[in-house]
C-alpha cells in the first residue's frame, strides 16, 4: 500500500509517499495506473510484511510479483531501485540476497495508507469557510509548478483562476507550510466566505460530473467481484490479484474527489456506496490474499512463511494513526542496527 502518498506528514497525492520536511527517510515510489513495479513491491510489502524486522529472499520477492505478470527481470530492477531510494535494505548470504524494510519506510508507507483508507468514512461539519491560497511563480520558480500543484491537491485545493486556488478545508496554516517549504515568496494564504450572488463559486473549481462518474466505474468494476466474494467463489491467486487492484483504485480517490462537504455536493453522491464495496472486498478477501503470499514464500523461506499476515481496513487505520502520532512528535534519531536480520 500503498498504497497506496501525507501533506505535512509527508506524501503527495499525485508524486512520491516522502518524509516531512526535515526528516531524510525514504522515499517512496508513487501510485500510478497500471503500477510499476516498484509501487507494487511496496504495496505487497506494506500489505503482508510490515512491521517484520526479517528480510525475504529475493527469489520470493520476484515470484510475488510474478502473480501480477511482472518478469523476473523488472521485478530484480524494482527490488534493486528501492534499495538505492532507502525503501529497501539488502543483505546477502552467500550467492543469495534478501530484503525488508529500510527504517521508517514501513512507518511512512502506514501513515501514508491512513489517508486513502480513512478517506470517505463519513460527512464532514463545515463552517462555511473556504481557504484560498494566492501565489505567482517567477521565471526561477517555474519548474516547481507541479509539486505545488502536488502540495495544494493532497490538501483539497484546485484552482479557481490561475494563480488562485481554493479549498473548502481549514487548511491555511498548513498551505502556508508547504508553500514556504517549497521557497514559493509571492504567496498569500487567507480564509473568507462567498459574497451570495457570485458568478463563479468555488464549487465551480472541480469538474464533479467526472469524479461522480469515476466512482461509478468503480461501482460498476468491482460490484460482481463483491458478489463473487460473497458467494465464496475466489481462489487464494485470484484474491491476491483482487485485494491488490481494489486497494489500489481506491487509492486514487483523495487525489480526484476533494471531500467537499455534503451540502456543496450533488444529490446521492456516490462515494459512500464505492466506499462499502471497497472495505467489505479488501477484507473479506485478506484470508485467502494472505495465504496466497504464504504460499509463495514458502517456497524459498517455510521458516519466514508463517509470519505472513494481512490487516482489515480497521487495523490499517489504527496502524496509521500511531504512525501519524510518532511522525508528528520530536524524537531522538534511531540507533545504527547491530546486526542485520536475515533468515538464510
Amino acid at each position: 500500500m500503498t498504497s497506496a502518498a501525507l501533506g505535512p506528514t509527508g506524501s503527495t497525492r499525485s508524486g512520491d509517499v516522502v518524509p516531512a520536511a526535515g526528516d531524510p527517510g525514504p522515499h517512496l515510489p508513487r501510485p500510478q495506473a497500471g503500477s510499476s513495479s516498484q509501487h507494487l513491491l511496496t504495496t505487497l510489502l506494506g500489505d503482508y510484511w510490515a512491521g517484520r524486522p526479517e528480510h525475504l529472499p529475493s527469489a520470493a520477492l520476484v515470484a510475488l510479483l510474478g502473480e501480477f505478470d511482472i518478469g523476473p527481470a523488472a521485478a530484480r530492477a524494482a527490488l534493486n531501485r528501492l534499495a538505492r531510494r532507502g525503501v529497501l535494505t539488502s543483505t546477502r548470504v552467500g550467492r543469495y540476497s534478501y530484503y525488508g524494510f529500510a527504517p521508517g519506510a514501513a512507518e511512512v508507507l502506514m501513515a501514508g495508507a491512513y489517508e486513502f483508507v480513512s478517506f470517505g468514512q463519513g460527512d464532514r461539519s463545515w463552517d462555511g469557510q473556504w481557504t484560498l491560497a494566492l501565489f505567482s511563480l517567477n521565471e526561477r520558480e517555474r519548474d516547481l509548478r507541479h509539486a505545488v500543484r502536488s502540495k495544494l491537491r493532497w490538501l483539497g485545493f484546485a484552482p479557481l483562476y490561475d494563480g488562485t486556488w481554493v479549498s473548502s478545508r481549514p487548511v491555511a496554516a498548513q498551505a502556508r507550510q508547504e508553500l514556504d517549504g517549497l521557497g514559493i515568496r509571492d504567496v498569500t494564504v487567507f480564509r473568507a466566505a462567498v459574497q451570495p450572488g457570485s458568478p463563479r463559486r468555488p464549487v465551480d473549481a472541480w469538474d464533479l460530473d467526472e469524479v461522480e462518474a469515476t466512482y461509478a466505474r468503480f461501482v460498476t468494476a468491482y460490484g460482481p467481484l463483491r458478489d463473487q466474494v460473497r458467494e465464496g467463489d475466489v481462489s487464494a491467486a485470484q484474491a491476491l490479484l483482487a485485494r491488490t487492484r481494489i486497494m489500489d483504485s481506491w487509492r486514487t480517490f483523495p487525489g480526484i474527489d476533494p471531500d467537499l462537504p455534503a451540502n456543496l455536493l450533488p444529490h446521492e453522491w456516490p462515494r459512500k456506496d464505492a466506499r462499502t464495496i471497497y472495505v467489505e472486498v479488501y477484507d473479506a478477501l485478506g484470508p485467502l490474499a494472505a495465504l496466497r503470499v504464504r504460499q509463495i514464500v514458502g517456497r524459498y523461506a517455510p521458516e519466514l512463511a508463517e509470519y505472513i499476515e494481512y490487516r482489515s481496513t480497521d487495523q490499517l487505520l489504527g496502524l496509521g494513526r500511531q504512525a501519524l502520532q510518532r511522525r508528528r512528535s520530536p524524537r531522538p534519531l534511531p540507533s545504527r542496527p547491530t546486526s542485520d536480520r536475515t533468515h538464510p
